[in-house]
This record gives C-alpha cells, structure tokens and sequence, in this order.
C-alpha cells in the first residue's frame, strides 16, 4: 500500500500537472512535466510519454532522462512502437505491467527500440481515462539496478491516471473555448460580409449611378469628388472583405466547409434586385456544404462583381443568376438582357472576375452584345 508521504507528492505532482494544464493553450504542452514528474516519483532513470496513434501504435512525445544518460543513449523522441508491443496493449488494455529486465523478457524485448537497449527494469501504466486513453506512461531504469516495487508502480499508475485526467479535462475545457471563440468571430464576420457590406455596396452603387445620371451637370470638382468617395467606398468594402477572410481562417474547422455559400448568393442577389427595381431568378442547385472556405470566398466576390456590371452599366429588364454545384465543380453564371458592358469598362470589371477563377483553377466566360445582354459564366474545379 502507498505510504502517506508517496501518496502525498503524487498528489502534489498530479495538482500541478492540472494546474499546467488549464494554464496552456495546448494541454499537450505540459507532457515533458508529466516525463519529469513521473521519473521523480518513481526514482528512474527515463521517463517517456507515449501518444497512441489510430493504428494503436505508441510515439514517443516527451521523454525525460537523468543527468547520468548524456551520451549513453541516444534521444528517444519521436520513437515509434509497435501496436503489438507491450506499452501499446497497456495503452489499450489499461492495466500497468512491470517487468525486470526490458531487453530479456520474452514479452518485451522483440519491441525494445535501438535508443532503450541500455535499460533493464521497466514499468508502464495507461495514460489518460478509460473513454479516452491517451497513451502510455513508461519508466525506466538502467540495467542491472533494482527492479520497480509493486508500490512504485502503483504511484505509476496513480500518477498517470490522474495526469492524463487531468489532460484529458484540459483539451475539453480548451476545445469549448475554442467554439466560443470561433463562434464569436464567426457572428462578427457575418455581420460584416452580410449587413456592413452589403449597405456600403448599395450606397456606392447608388452614388456611382447618381454620378452617372448628373454627368455633365456638375462641376469638374464635385464629379471628381464623387467618384472619389466611390473609390473610397470599394476600397473600404476590400479592407472589410480581408477583415472578414481573416477572421475565419483560424478556425480550422474553415479550412474544409464553406459557411452559408448560398445565403451570401441569396442576400447579393437581394441586394442587386432593389438596384434594378426587378425581381431577379435565383437557381442554386447541389448542395455546398463541401465547397472550401477560399473558394467560396472567391465565388461570393465574383457574383458581387458580376451583379456591379449589371446594376451599374446593362440596363436590363431581367436578370438570371445560377450557382450549380456539379460533382467535380462548382459554377456560377449570371445572364442579364441589357445592352452589354460597355466598350470602356469591359476588361476593369472583368478582370477581377478572371483573377479570382484563375487563384481557384477554373474560369470565367464572358458572353456580351448590345442585342442578347450579357452572360458571366465563373466556373472552378472541386477536388
């Protein structure tokens, strides 16, 4: 049975070990204390964590040796062992085993890695809880001392229940601080994609076509002065776009599905219809829950810049607007019946258009006359 003064430092130690933990952005961060802490309480000589891997396989992700081991061995980081090995059926198993000499007994040496051949006693106990085994917690000694005491591997496996509870807790605690977070940036991101841009967008476009209806009218100054605040407007619409791309791209989670692809067509193309004074088609056709955050990113901006040349220069009647998501694809085409972009404006507005198919992979196909209106067909691959 473990003594009160052992039973009290494991306490001590697995305190601290928790304590570690809450403190750090990443829980893992603290697997070297674990190493030491477990060698201390354990009077051994190596100490090491071992991750489990989905394959059941053991690496070695923190280690910590005595003062006596520089240039004996060599560093045991990174050392992988075999699903079939002994610490590798105690990580899963959960139930510790100590053997006298690591390199002789039949049921450990065949996995004994090149950097622990120095060794002879040896224990491991689980690492982690019972519904989330992290690993494995071993100890060693150098060969020929004595072997670990029935009480010392109890400590192990105290310890190592405690500590990986302890991490396990940590990584829970950190994760919903993480959603909160990421939920948080999402909702300000969203605020601004859909109600900051969306209003300055709608404010230039009006002041741009007020311009355009006064040209003329108006002196040189004040012409070039609101043309000015125009530029200005995009320009801030730009910045916020960046802001909005910067704010969801720590989320990891963004790095696979695109959020709300088809509420942001839906709220540009709202937009675009009180413009014209029409009621546009929409079409959205698949599902783009698997389309990547860039390139939805890509797609939003491009139908923004497709539905500008349509407010700002068709004149149209009608407008039609398309997104398809195909397997191997997606495609976004938007048909207007005005008068076609004019000769002046063509290669600004569009080349942005063809920029950002381009950084996707894909395309952008512009169809234009005075008689059939104009058709923008953007079109990149998913993979």
């Amino acid at each position: 049975m473990m003594d009160s003064t052992l039973a009290r430092d494991t306490l001590a130690a697995a305190t601290e070990i928790t304590t570690a933990a809450m403190s750090h952005d990443e829980p893992e961060a603290v697997l070297p204390l674990v190493a030491r802490r477990a060698a201390a309480l354990t009077e051994a000589d190596l100490c090491l964590v071992m991750v489990r891997a989905e394959d059941g396989s053991l690496t070695v992700e923190a280690a910590h040796a005595d003062r006596n081991s520089a240039g004996r061995v060599r560093d045991p980081m990174g050392a992988v062992l075999s699903p079939r090995s002994v610490a590798s059926r105690v990580a899963r198993r959960g139930v510790p085993m100590v053997v006298d000499d690591v390199t002789a007994d039949p049921s450990t040496s065949p996995f004994v890695p090149p950097q622990l051949r120095g060794y002879g006693p040896f224990a491991v106990a689980p690492f982690g809880t019972r519904e989330r085994r992290l690993g494995a917690l071993a100890v060693y000694r150098w060969r020929g001392a004595r072997s670990f005491a029935p009480t010392t591997v109890e400590v192990l496996a105290a310890f190592a229940a405690q500590a990986g509870l302890a991490i396990v807790l940590a990584e829970g605690s950190t994760a919903r601080q993480r959603v909160a977070v990421y939920q948080e940036r999402e909702r300000i991101a969203r605020d601004l994609h859909d109600v900051v841009v969306q209003r300055l967008y709608a404010a230039g476009v009006r002041l741009d076509l007020l311009g355009r209806r006064l040209a003329g009218r108006l002196e040189p100054a004040d012409e070039a002065r609101l043309a000015d605040i125009v530029e200005q407007l995009d320009g801030t619409i730009g910045e916020i776009r960046d802001t909005v791309r910067e704010l969801r791209s720590t989320d990891p989670a963004d790095q696979g599905a695109a959020v709300d692809l088809p509420d942001s067509v839906r709220a540009e193309v709202a937009t675009a219809a009180g413009l014209l004074d029409l009621t546009p088609t929409l079409d959205l056709v698949g599902g783009c829950d698997d389309v990547p955050v860039v390139v939805a990113d890509h797609a939003r901006a491009a139908l923004r810049e497709a539905l500008s040349n349509v407010v700002r220069h068709s004149g149209a009647r009608s407008l039609a607007v398309e997104l398809h998501r195909y397997p191997g694809g997606l495609r976004l085409r938007v048909a207007d019946d005005g008068c076609g972009i004019p000769r002046g404006v063509t290669r600004r507005g569009l080349l942005h258009l063809e920029e950002r198919a381009a950084a996707a992979g894909g395309q952008c196909r512009v169809e234009s006359s005075p008689d059939t209106g104009t058709t923008v067909t953007w079109e990149v691959p998913l993979y």
